[in-house]
C-alpha cells in the first residue's frame, strides 16, 4: 500500500490559512450548495483567491445575497449565480449544456438530510437522489468542460463531500430507495455518503485520463442549516456522537478546509480516489470497524472499486444516460 498522503494543515486550519499565498486568477470554479454553510465558505475563500466562482443553488435569491457578501467582503469578482435543484434532472441538463467554456473545479458540496422518508418525482429516496444522483448527474454533464479545463490547467479537480457517516452504511443494491426496508434517515443519510466517496473512486478511474481528478472530503462536525430538520431522535444521536468524542464541532472556516486542501492542495493534483478528514488522506478501517474507535478513518465499503463501478453502472441507468465514449 502506498503511504497515506500528507498535508501541513490540521483539523484546526481554517480556509484562508490553506489558501494563504495561492493565486487562483484564472480557475473556474463550480460549487454546488452555494448559498449557506459550508458551500457559502468555499465559495468565498476561492473568489478571495482569484477564482471565477459559479454559485450553484437551489435558491438563487438567497445565492444572490451571499454573493453579495462575498464581493463586498473579499473585493474579489462578484461570483455567478445559477439555479440548480440537483433532484430536477431537465434543470441539472439546462445547467450544463449552457455552460460555456472550461471548468477547472467542481464541488460537489450540497447535502441533505431529511427527518422521514421523502421521494422525488421519480420514486427515488430523496437523501441518495440530491445528496449522490444530482451530483453525478451534474459531474457527467460537466464532464467536457472540465477536460478542457484540465487541459488548460494541467488537471482539473471534482470534490466530493462525503461525512463521518459513511461508516453507519455501505451501499445496499438490492434495495437503494427503502422500498423493502424500514426506513431509517440516518442509514440514508449514510448510503448517500458511501456513495459520494465512492463516485470519487469511479470518476477517477474513467477520467484520469483525462486529467481529471475526484476526491470525497469529511468536512466534521460543523453546525450548518444541514441540521434543520433532524427529528428529536436524529439530536439525540448526534449529541450522543459528539459525548462519544466520534467528532468535535469545527468553525464553518474549519469545516470547509479540508474542501479546499482537495481542491488546490499540489499533494492531491493528478491523483484521486481519495477520501479525506482534517485535511489529510484518512486511513481505512475494516466495514466492522467501530465509528466511536475510528472518527478520523474511511471504511473499506466507501473505497471499494468494484462496489463504485457498481455504484456508476446503476446510477447511470438510473438517470437514463447512455454511456458515450466520455463516460466509459
Amino acid at each position: 500500500m502506498p503511504p497515506l498522503i500528507t498535508t501541513p494543515f490540521t483539523a484546526s486550519s481554517t480556509t484562508d490559512e490553506v489558501l494563504a499565498g495561492v493565486d487562483l486568477a484564472g480557475l473556474r470554479a463550480v460549487v454546488t450548495g452555494g448559498s449557506s454553510g459550508l458551500g457559502a465558505e468555499t465559495a468565498r475563500a476561492l473568489a478571495a483567491a482569484g477564482a471565477e466562482v459559479t454559485l450553484a443553488v437551489r435558491n438563487p435569491t438567497a445565492g444572490d445575497t451571499v454573493a453579495d457578501r462575498i464581493e463586498k467582503a473579499t473585493g474579489a469578482i462578484r461570483p455567478r449565480v445559477a439555479l440548480l435543484d440537483l433532484t430536477d434532472r431537465a434543470g441539472i441538463t439546462r445547467f450544463t449544456e449552457t455552460w460555456e467554456g472550461p471548468l477547472h473545479l467542481l464541488v460537489n458540496n450540497a447535502g441533505l438530510v431529511t427527518g422521514g422518508l421523502e421521494r422525488t418525482r421519480e420514486g427515488w429516496e430523496l437523501q441518495f437522489a440530491t445528496n449522490h444522483l444530482g451530483h453525478v448527474a451534474l459531474a457527467v454533464g460537466l464532464h467536457g468542460a472540465l477536460a478542457r479545463g484540465a487541459a488548460e490547467r494541467d488537471g482539473a479537480r471534482i470534490v466530493a463531500l462525503s461525512s463521518t457517516a459513511h461508516m453507519r452504511s455501505g451501499i445496499d443494491f438490492g434495495d437503494l430507495h427503502f422500498e423493502r426496508r424500514a426506513y431509517d434517515p440516518q442509514i440514508a443519510y449514510a448510503q448517500s455518503k458511501t456513495a459520494d466517496s465512492l463516485f470519487a473512486v469511479e470518476a477517477t478511474r474513467r477520467w484520469a485520463g483525462d486529467g481529471i481528478y475526484a476526491n470525497a472530503v469529511n468536512p466534521g462536525g460543523v453546525a450548518t442549516g444541514l441540521q434543520r430538520h433532524f427529528t428529536p431522535q436524529q439530536r439525540k444521536s448526534l449529541d450522543a456522537a459528539e459525548a462519544a468524542g466520534v467528532f468535535t464541532y469545527k468553525s464553518v472556516e474549519q469545516g470547509a478546509a479540508t474542501s479546499i486542501v482537495a481542491a488546490v492542495a499540489p499533494q492531491f493534483a493528478r491523483t484521486g480516489g481519495h477520501y479525506l478528514d482534517d485535511a489529510q488522506e484518512a486511513y481505512t478501517v475494516p466495514n466492522d470497524a467501530d465509528l466511536a474507535q475510528h472518527p478520523h478513518g474511511v471504511k473499506e465499503w466507501a473505497l471499494d472499486p468494484a462496489a463504485a463501478e457498481r455504484l456508476w453502472a446503476v446510477s447511470a441507468e438510473l438517470l437514463d444516460r447512455q454511456a458515450g465514449p466520455a463516460d466509459r
